[in-house]
């Protein structure tokens, strides 16, 4: 899986942006190729200077995918839509998402774990 990964700084108008949300969903959830989607609201910073209040990520089967579909019209209309209700105070980037479930990883559980 490749992932959009969409940073959104702590904003001083917060009433506007939870009220835009919506409209920058909509318009998301229409680009092309897009798997899923997942948004955390951030409770507290536990470490460092980032100022992050949310972390919106919406997951693609390739790069290529993601990239096809951040240039469509719907995702063109998407990142216009996240500019005006951030005001710009956003970062952006694509990771490479692995995951495993808990179940699997301990199949492989180091043998002098176990004697403990």
């Amino acid at each position: 899986m490749y992932k959009l990964v969409i940073l959104i700084k702590s904003l001083e108008d917060t009433d506007s942006f939870e009220e835009n949300w919506p409209k920058f969903l909509h318009s998301a959830e229409k680009m092309p190729g897009l798997v899923y989607e997942t948004t955390s609201r951030v409770d507290k910073i536990l470490y460092g200077d980032e100022q992050i209040a949310q972390i919106h990520e919406l997951f693609f089967k390739s790069q290529k995918d993601a990239v096809s579909a951040m240039s469509s019209p719907e995702g063109r209309e998407a990142g216009r839509m996240l500019q005006l209700i951030t005001g710009g105070r956003i970062s952006l980037f694509f990771a490479d998402h692995k995951g495993d479930d808990l179940e699997n990883i301990r199949k492989f559980k180091r043998e002098d774990d176990a004697v403990k």
